[in-house]
């Protein structure tokens, strides 16, 4: 980058899990959506509206049941998934009165549904009880939730993430990363174990992240600080972009777990980027102990930020790719801007 990155952390009275940039316009400024809740205080989990020029006071709130383990927000609507197994979708727009939800139990998920995204045919919900549902418009206000797959507790699931109007991957513990595709039934088309550290044999995935104009390509974020990507083409053979005890020419960026990945369309590759190239895009990441970076193929790692306590999530604007959004576990939330211009706010 040719200019350094601006920080500022904005100190808040509740704690963040996870933050999402909302779509902004000019008339309405820049929003965050924001899943808190005050350790001091039963059931104080929600979700909030929370101004950029002023994080601390939020504009509108819609509690949940309990604490959130997944935020995502398409164009139109924003979604969260809970510890207790339920989903919440309400417009983008945070008209509360407006909410729909999904609740946990044996007709839905059994216990944290940590896997959320928004393509395709709808909602795909991943959980540690092993179960796969796929969330769709009913009509009327409602919504139906299909069962595609459950592992009856034989393996959880962490994270999941759209491809393509048919195709997703999931991923969790004990079994790496797994490539669904509708049009082949309810089942898994391809499979890839993943490359984990310090001689373990299998770790655990907590994020993916599948770039929109390369949808064979899956980036991984999980244990022990392992980042790498699978590219279907080659669905045998990973590709390690960071990690502790992995091969030498990958330079780790962190010990810890990787809490989230992202494909930065920000960070100019050092290859040339063209549909063909085999190379693997820019990767920003969090962790656990604090780091917030970019990971690129055969590149030594750039760190932005290396906070004394986890970064629990982060999200890259979409709008305005050099504004970073990420939520630290110490009740505060940071945004880190890069390039020459100075964040915009309203």
């Amino acid at each position: 980058m040719a200019d350094s990155p601006s920080f500022r952390r904005h100190p808040l009275p509740f704690s963040v899990d996870l933050v999402r940039w909302l779509p902004s316009s000019a008339s309405s400024g820049r929003h965050l959506a924001a899943a808190v809740h005050d350790p001091s205080v039963p059931a104080s989990s929600r979700l909030s509206l929370l101004p950029l020029h002023d994080p601390a006071s939020p504009l509108a709130s819609l509690p949940l049941p309990s604490r959130p383990t997944a935020l995502r927000c398409s164009p139109s609507v924003l979604a969260a998934t809970t510890s207790s197994g339920s989903l919440h979708l309400l417009p983008s727009s945070f008209d509360t009165g407006s909410a729909v939800s999904v609740p946990g139990g044996a007709g839905f998920h059994v216990g944290p549904v940590r896997g959320l995204d928004c393509g395709g045919e709808g909602w795909v919900t991943a959980g540690e009880d092993g179960r796969v549902h796929v969330v769709s418009d009913g009509g009327d206000g409602r919504v139906v939730a299909r069962r595609v797959w459950d592992g009856k507790g034989m393996s959880g699931y962490e994270a999941a993430r759209w491809a393509s109007s048919a195709e997703f991957a999931t991923g969790g513990a004990g079994c790496g990363v797994q490539w669904w595709d509708r049009r082949k039934g309810d089942a898994v088309v391809a499979q890839c174990k993943g490359v984990w550290g310090r001689g373990v044999a299998t770790g655990m995935v907590h994020s993916i992240d599948i770039h929109p104009s390369r949808k064979h390509v899956c980036v991984v974020g999980g244990s022990s600080g392992t980042i790498f990507a699978w590219d279907l083409r080659c669905a045998q053979q990973p590709i390690p972009l960071s990690g502790v005890g992995l091969d030498e020419t990958v330079q780790p960026v962190c010990e810890s777990e990787v809490w989230e990945v992202l494909f930065d369309n920000y960070t100019q590759s050092s290859d040339i980027i063209s549909s063909v190239s085999t190379r693997i895009l820019p990767v920003m990441l969090c962790s656990e102990d604090g780091i917030l970076a970019i990971v690129e193929q055969d590149e030594r790692p750039l760190e932005l930020l290396a906070e004394p306590c986890a970064i629990n999530s982060f999200d890259i604007d979409p709008q305005n790719p050099s504004d970073v959004v990420c939520a630290l576990e110490w009740e505060s939330i940071g945004v880190l801007t890069r390039g020459r211009d100075a964040m915009a706010e309203e």
